[in-house]
């Protein structure tokens, strides 16, 4: 489990790729790896990793053929920073929202508005089956980073960044074009879901019934 509060960036340092599994060295600030311990989880750009090797404060993660096709850490390069979580424990303060590390589709940059103390980014989503879950003033997790939707627009979103986000996340440093991972709410994909169920259920009851029945039931 994860908070959606980005505790420092990481650096690639190495990458090897094996066809549809690929490995990948992180360089961590000395303070996460500290009672770090191979088998624990990490978030890297939000997506739960297992770290695999631990020397130094290099950390190694291996990424699955599935990892590398829902989500942007097929695209680093040595050099690429990442942002990085470690995994919360019980008692600990929930700043963000509760995250699970797995990420469902990646968004692309549209827009990018600046200003001198805010940073507007707008995002495209390519499944749109999946704005239904993107709300206004709703949750959502971007590269790990625990954030609220601002408008939604077709299959457009956007967030505002506070200049603590933009320093402490990679998020200040994207570019038109560039692919980020999406984690979507939990709760209100469960909402909607179940709402969605209740009316086709209704839909389907009211057809089964006759004519005159509907017509009594409306009136009520």
């Amino acid at each position: 489990m994860f908070t959606g509060i980005v505790q420092g960036k990481g650096r690639v340092v190495s990458i090897e790729d094996k066809g549809d599994f690929r490995t990948h060295i992180i360089e961590l600030p000395e303070a996460l790896v500290q009672n770090l311990e191979t088998g624990a989880s990490v978030a890297n750009n939000g997506c739960c990793l297992t770290a695999t090797k631990i020397e130094g404060n290099q950390v190694s993660f291996d990424l699955v053929k599935e990892t590398l096709r829902l989500t942007n850490l097929g695209e680093l390069n040595v050099g690429s920073e990442v942002n990085i979580e470690r995994a919360a424990k019980y008692g600990d303060e929930i700043g963000g929202h509760v995250m699970s590390g797995h990420i469902v589709t990646t968004a692309e940059v549209a827009k990018i508005i600046t200003s001198e103390n805010n940073l507007q980014i707008w995002f495209r989503i390519f499944d749109k089956e999946l704005m239904k879950y993107i709300l206004h003033k709703g949750f959502i997790g971007i590269d790990g980073i625990s954030l609220t939707v601002g408008d939604v627009v077709n299959n457009r979103f956007c967030v505002h960044l506070i200049p603590e986000t933009k320093d402490r996340t990679t998020l200040g440093r994207k570019r038109l074009g560039d692919k980020v991972n999406i984690e979507l709410d939990p709760q209100t994909q469960a909402i909607v879901d179940t709402v969605e169920r209740f009316m086709l259920q209704q839909q389907a009851q009211k057809q089964e019934l006759p004519v005159e029945q509907q017509v009594e039931n409306e009136e009520k």
